[in-house]
Parts: C-alpha cells; sequence; structure tokens
C-alpha cells in the first residue's frame, strides 16, 4: 500500500511540475474553442440588414447573463454554419439597439427565437430551451423557402 502511495504522489508531482514548465499558449484549456455570445453575436449580420435582404432570417433575442442563451449557443452557432443561406441575427437584450425589435416580436423571456420568411414574416417563435433536432428542422425548412 505505501508503494502504491509514493507512486501516485510521484505521478501527481509530476503533473504539477510539467504544468508549471508550460508557458500559457501551452497550457491546455477546457475552454478551447470557447465562443462567448457576444463573439457570436459581432459574427452575424445586422438586424437592418437581414430585413432588407430578402433571406430567411433567425432572430435570437439572448442576455449575457443567461444560462439557457449560453448553452444553446453552441447548437446556434453550428447551424448558422451549416445554413449559410438563412441570416442569422444576434439582438442583445440589454442593448438599447434591442428594444425597438423587442417590442415588435413581443419578447418576454430569453433566449427568444424568432425564425422569419424570405418575405420577413413571422414563420415561428420560441422562447427558452429548444431542443436540437426542432431547431435543425426549423433551420432546413426555412432554407428551402
Amino acid at each position: 500500500m505505501r508503494a502504491y502511495s509514493v507512486f501516485l504522489s510521484l505521478i501527481i508531482f509530476s503533473f504539477g511540475i510539467f504544468n508549471f514548465w508550460q508557458t500559457e499558449t501551452e497550457s491546455p484549456s477546457a475552454l478551447k474553442g470557447f465562443v462567448t455570445l457576444q463573439e457570436m453575436a459581432e459574427e452575424t449580420i445586422s438586424y437592418e440588414e437581414a430585413l432588407t435582404n430578402s433571406k430567411p432570417t433567425v432572430v435570437e433575442f439572448y442576455a449575457d447573463w443567461c444560462s439557457t442563451c449560453r448553452a444553446i449557443a453552441p447548437t446556434l452557432f453550428k447551424l448558422h454554419q451549416q445554413y449559410p443561406n438563412v441570416n442569422f441575427v444576434m439582438l442583445n437584450i440589454d442593448k438599447p439597439q434591442a428594444s425597438k425589435p423587442m417590442k415588435t416580436y413581443q419578447v418576454t423571456g430569453v433566449p427568444h427565437l424568432v425564425f422569419l420568411s424570405e418575405n420577413q414574416t413571422v414563420a415561428e417563435t420560441f422562447t427558452g430551451k429548444v431542443p436540437k433536432p426542432i431547431l435543425k428542422d426549423v433551420f432546413l425548412s426555412l432554407s428551402r423557402s
């Protein structure tokens, strides 16, 4: 038993030394590839442009403090990449520019997703956590229209 304890201690010590000598760029990170909501929002099309370019549109109303918004973000990000012919807009409800669209689409909670057809009429609306298969189906139907 004592040999096992010594062996385990050496392994733990070795990992500690290894991590100490690594530079920050070499350090493995659990957050590698992590995209924040703000970074995602910066990569999306503007709300005004989406309404004028004759493509179907997904508008996500979100908040940085919303855990459900953060949880659904990777799924929406992947769907946005899979369906480039569908506009993807993200509006932070804590920013003043979101107030008018929030009234237009009667946003009462986040995440709030509004799916607009090519002529910008509401095709579907969801509030809260939405399963990936349902999101994928709506993106697919919008991309076909």
